[in-house]
């Protein structure tokens, strides 16, 4: 079982690498181009990424899958919460080297001297978009400002979660903060699915995501922000099994949100109003919130 696990989240991770391959209509140029950037961030060769791409396309999920044990004996050779120790420091001082990383954690003594490896550590912070080259691109001035829209339907869906209201929440009277997740379309802007919840973790946003589907399909991809509750094993196992594209916005690029920041601001006037009803449930305030 422990093997199987650990086969799924190595498929998994392949299939995130492979994700920018993946999107429709690249011509020859442009996926030498994708290529040539995913070898020089990870580190593998453009054999290997051949071979995964091949695998993918010919056996999908499951032929990414390592296929005996005693390889890949370096996919855990960081663990997640030091790797996730390491993207902070980065984020704190972009300018930071791998090599000032390592020292920071060894003096901190989340790692034992040599336990990292300056390349392996390169290499996992590349993947999850935390490079040198990445964290240059970002601090970078002046973005220019795109309209970008797909051409058809279900080609790719946004999501967001936002704060909303203080309802009666339970038997005491007392109120508690709800919380919208909303899927919309790309393309049409037509909301998929949205509905308010009195939590904030990750079984929202899957429960969201499946409405969805079960009520329109499964989209090509789904473009979400780096929050928690997306980031999660279920997300990523979901989508690699669908062969859903899942992509992440850039860390400081909230340009890339725009879509479903617009539709956070109807939301919005649509809260005004109807907080003048001072709902009592939840339930009734989903009911105004689908009318």
């Amino acid at each position: 079982m422990r093997d199987q696990k650990k086969a799924e989240e190595i498929a998994m991770q392949r299939v995130q690498l492979l994700s920018p391959l993946l999107a429709e209509g690249l011509d020859a140029a442009q996926a030498r181009q994708i290529k040539a950037s995913i070898c020089q961030q990870t580190g593998i060769s453009e054999r290997t990424l051949r071979r995964y791409l091949s695998q993918y396309r010919t056996e999908g999920f499951g032929g990414l899958k390592p296929k005996g044990k005693g390889q890949h004996k370096n996919e855990d050779a960081i663990p997640a919460n030091i790797l996730e120790q390491a993207i902070l420091l980065r984020r704190q001082v972009p300018g930071r080297s791998i090599a000032q990383i390592i020292q920071i954690l060894e003096w901190e003594e989340l790692v034992q001297p040599g336990q990292i490896k300056r390349s392996t550590l390169q290499e996992k912070l590349a993947e999850r978009g935390y490079s040198t080259r990445h964290m240059r691109m970002y601090a970078e001035a002046g973005i220019a400002a795109r309209r970008f829209q797909k051409k058809y339907r279900n080609q790719l869906w946004h999501s967001d979660i936002k704060y909303g209201p203080y309802l009666p929440i339970g038997k005491g009277g007392g109120k508690k903060q709800v919380y919208l997740v909303s899927f919309i379309d790309d393309s049409t802007r037509f909301v998929l699915h949205g509905q308010f919840y009195p939590m904030l973790d990750q079984v929202i946003v899957e429960n969201c995501f499946r409405q969805a589907i079960h009520k329109y399909g499964v989209p090509e991809a789904v473009y979400f922000d780096n929050g928690s509750q997306y980031r999660t094993k279920w997300m990523s196992r979901a989508c690699a099994k669908m062969g859903i594209r899942l992509v992440y916005a850039k860390p400081y690029s909230p340009e890339s949100t725009g879509k479903i920041e617009r539709f956070n601001r109807m939301v919005d006037s649509f809260i005004a109003e109807a907080m003048l009803e001072k709902p009592q449930t939840l339930d009734k305030f989903n009911e105004m919130f689908q009318i």
